[in-house]
């Protein structure tokens, strides 16, 4: 064993890719997943610093759902970086959301995604701000943990990153709450970051 140890060793590194590669392959079929296609940042004749991202997903299912699963289709061309969601609870915002982040996330990691036909850039990034992460520990607020991580966001985004944002502006006063949100989403277009956030404030 110890003579044919490299070969050993290769094997078994050899048997575990084509374990990833079948067991990809077995999720595509059983969820009747389509290959995505890959496609560069495009740049723009009226702001060439800020190349614009292809998001283009039709059918979008997300892969945690079962049963009778609605599909979301989304669009995002290279001359729209902000989709902002809003309408009420159990609206379907945070899902859809969360299936856009993960499509790209699954294309990117070479797997096929749960759609009828998808075509998308490759983000240097994807930062997601989802869910209540209210923490005693920190002594953080629900708004205040939010803000962390909306600042951590800001901090390290780019021009080549895709943003989600759950119920932006969402856990303090309404007017205080919408009119950081407009202003988070003016300091990400002027950036010319992808971006996508669901809310509440109907302003």
């Amino acid at each position: 064993v110890g003579e044919e140890s490299e070969y050993i060793v290769r094997t078994v590194e050899v048997l575990a890719h084509l374990d990833l590669v079948l067991a990809k392959a077995r999720y595509a079929d059983d969820s009747k997943a389509v290959e995505p296609k890959l496609v560069p940042f495009q740049t723009r004749p009226d702001k060439p610093m800020h190349p614009g991202s292809t998001v283009n997903i039709q059918g979008a299912r997300h892969p945690l759902l079962t049963g009778n699963v609605v599909p979301i289709d989304v669009e995002l061309g290279a001359d729209t970086w902000v989709l902002v969601i809003t309408g009420p609870n159990t609206g379907g915002k945070t899902v859809s959301l969360k299936t856009m982040g993960l499509m790209c996330l699954m294309a990117q990691c070479g797997l096929h995604l749960p759609a009828e036909a998808a075509t998308l850039s490759v983000f240097q990034g994807v930062y997601a701000d989802i869910g209540d992460e209210q923490s005693i520990e920190q002594s953080l607020s629900t708004f205040s943990s939010h803000m962390t991580n909306t600042i951590q966001i800001l901090r390290e985004a780019n021009d080549r990153s895709l943003v989600l944002l759950d119920e932006v502006g969402a856990g303090t006063d309404p007017a205080e709450g919408s009119a950081l949100a407009r202003a988070l989403l003016s300091h990400l277009l002027r950036r010319g970051v992808t971006t996508v956030v669901t809310t509440h404030h109907p302003e």
